[in-house]
């Protein structure tokens, strides 16, 4: 049975385009993906993100429990503050990708993707044998809002809101009354937060955000333009970019794994071999010399010969030009201002290889 989230109602009266996704009824479009999607890089955009998971992991050993399942280092992760991690296997391929907060002593909230919390929370569980933790599974409790654009802190500071606060941090707040949990942190490029909120309060809130916001131009905006927006700012999207037989080294996530980590953790050996000695395939930008889309597994080829497949791909409507993900051999040939072909329609296209990300990120805030 499909899910819906506490605000479905809401996105279906204010006409929304509902489709299914990841297992839930969610809101692709409002007006269009192209209006949506200059919203929130021009002003700001409210998103309905409830369909991510939420884990709390607990008890006194839960540092070391993540810490042995991550490649980053939660024992330098400081209280309040947040990391992007991702979650291996033993051959050093993606379970997920994820975001861990520490909200207090041996206290972690884990956001995960919607389609993979069951896996997510499946190889936690199994993976626990003589840790003294614990593992609540609270996706169904809470609503998740993100409010998104260079407007975003305008918004919430009217709302309330002590916006000094740096970028992959979350702390306790309150906004309109209601006690919630908000972190810096988005999936647009953009500057924004998400609003951790009990079910109870998420219709309030969302329609509070609304109101508040009109004078500074927000819209709710649907999964179409987060999809347009995170791949301008070459976002990965699990299922696409990532998965099981991908590492981070050749997602291009290096920059993500710590070198001087001593402590051990899943699939370790795999990407430290990779890290020295370099891997079979890697992650390119790509954008098109014509109108033509690059789709999600459309081949990609360089000199005649198959040398990869589109992962992710859509029009930009910041650069007015259609882009794409792609995984291809790792050749020095196939690098920043090369030409490979992308067959659509058993035809060959034209593609430049370009710096990834396609546009400048402008999520980046300190105090």
């Amino acid at each position: 049975m499909t899910k819906q989230t506490y605000l479905h109602d809401k996105h279906v009266n204010l006409g929304a385009k509902m489709v299914d996704f990841a297992g839930w009824h969610m809101p692709v479009q409002y007006t269009s993906i192209i209006d949506e999607h200059k919203t929130v890089r021009e002003n700001a955009g409210l998103f309905d993100v409830s369909h991510m998971g939420e884990l709390f992991v607990t008890g006194k050993d839960s540092t070391e429990f993540l810490n042995g399942l991550v490649p980053q280092n939660i024992k330098k992760l400081d209280y309040e503050k947040a990391v992007y991690c991702q979650l291996t296997n033993k051959n050093g391929g993606l379970t997920d990708d994820l975001i861990i907060y520490k909200i207090g002593i041996n206290n972690y909230l884990i956001i995960c993707n919607a389609s993979r919390v069951d896996e997510d929370l499946n190889w936690l569980e199994n993976n626990t044998r003589g840790f003294d933790v614990n593992i609540d599974n609270v996706s169904h409790k809470y609503s998740l809002l993100a409010v998104q654009g260079p407007k975003a802190c305008l918004i919430l500071q009217k709302m309330g809101l002590d916006i000094n606060q740096s970028s992959f941090t979350i702390k306790p707040a309150a906004i309109a009354g209601i006690k919630v949990l908000v972190s810096r942190t988005g999936y647009t490029g953009e500057d924004g937060f998400e609003i951790l909120t009990e079910n109870e309060h998420a219709e309030y809130l969302w329609d509070k955000i609304l109101d508040d916001g009109k004078e500074f131009g927000i819209k709710p905006i649907g999964l179409g333009a987060r999809d347009t927006l995170r791949l301008e700012a070459a976002l990965h999207l699990y299922g696409n970019d990532l998965d099981k037989n991908t590492t981070p080294i050749e997602a291009g996530l290096s920059w993500s794994i710590p070198k001087d980590k001593t402590d051990d953790y899943v699939g370790k050996d795999v990407i430290l071999n990779q890290i020295q000695n370099g891997t079979e395939k890697k992650l390119i930008g790509l954008k098109m010399a014509d109108k033509s889309v690059a789709r999600h597994e459309y081949e990609v080829y360089y000199n005649g010969e198959k040398v990869g497949v589109i992962t992710s791909g859509a029009p930009s409507p910041m650069l007015n030009a259609n882009i794409a993900l792609a995984y291809v051999k790792n050749i020095k040939e196939i690098c920043t201002g090369a030409t490979v072909q992308v067959m659509i329609r058993e035809k060959f296209h034209d593609a430049l290889v370009v710096k990834r990300p396609f546009i400048e990120k402008r999520n980046s805030v300190k105090f």
